[in-house]
């Protein structure tokens, strides 16, 4: 490897890699843009949606899975594509063990309190067993699209009892918001891979707690016909947040 090529994958290693933003999901732009044979180049780890918004997105050691409508999972194929995904490659700087019940609130602040600064961003996985895994996954649209928050009041939704699993996640800066989305984002599959969505709410009994300190956005915009006409300036930018994010 050349010294430029080793610079190049130390640069890689700091990187997350964005498709689109949150605020064009949010005006509905639903159509995929990237196919994830390419997103796979920027990351081994991350999370997002599908074209259509058809369900919801969870990779980790290099594996990407699409979690349906119906709760079900299955492999990503390289050729279905992305309207808004966020991956990294994963290389973890600490790990944690929990080894008593947690309620979703006390261990964000617990995760908190380990982050160096609330200023970066954080890759983390959770593997473990959950007393419960509440989980969302947005149903597919056909055009033309309703905006984001319209979808996710008719959202199926899912309980996973006594499972064990992977939940993957980002910390994202206040600063970021509409970006990305502002604090702890998560989705969850189980260990036998076959159902999981985005977390809203989750106790966890016992797992291990691996974060990944990052300090480079690489954001990728669109420059489809829809995006360039798109309205990215939100009145309610939090509230719609708060409500696809299923936090009230």
């Amino acid at each position: 490897m050349t010294i430029a090529e080793l610079e190049t994958k130390q640069e890689a290693d700091h990187d997350i890699y964005q498709t689109s933003t949150m605020l064009a999901l949010l005006d509905g732009l639903y159509d995929g843009v990237v196919s994830f044979k390419e997103l796979q180049k920027h990351g081994d780890f991350g999370l997002g949606t599908f074209d259509q918004l058809n369900g919801e997105m969870i990779a980790f050691d290099g594996e990407f899975y699409h979690l349906l409508p119906d709760g079900t999972a299955h492999r990503v194929k390289p050729e279905e594509t992305t309207p808004f995904s966020t991956v990294t490659f994963f290389r973890e700087d600490f790990t944690y063990t929990i080894d008593r019940s947690m309620y979703r609130e006390e261990l964000e602040a617990l995760l908190l309190k380990l982050f160096p600064s609330r200023n970066l961003f954080y890759a983390f996985r959770m593997d473990g067993t959950f007393r419960e895994v509440k989980t969302r996954t947005v149903p597919h649209q056909v055009k033309p699209y309703k905006p984001f928050i319209e979808v996710t009041k008719s959202q199926p939704t899912f309980s996973f009892n006594d499972a064990s699993g992977v939940i993957t996640g980002f910390w994202t800066p206040a600063y970021a918001q509409g970006i990305g989305v502002a604090g702890f984002h998560l989705h969850f599959i189980n260990d036998e891979r076959t159902g999981g969505g985005h977390v809203f709410d989750f106790v966890v009994d016992k797992c291990t707690i691996r974060v990944c300190q990052k300090s480079n956005l690489h954001l990728v915009l669109p420059d489809t016909p829809d995006y360039l006409t798109a309205n990215l300036s939100r009145e309610n930018l939090e509230k719609e947040i708060a409500v696809t994010e299923g936090v009230q």
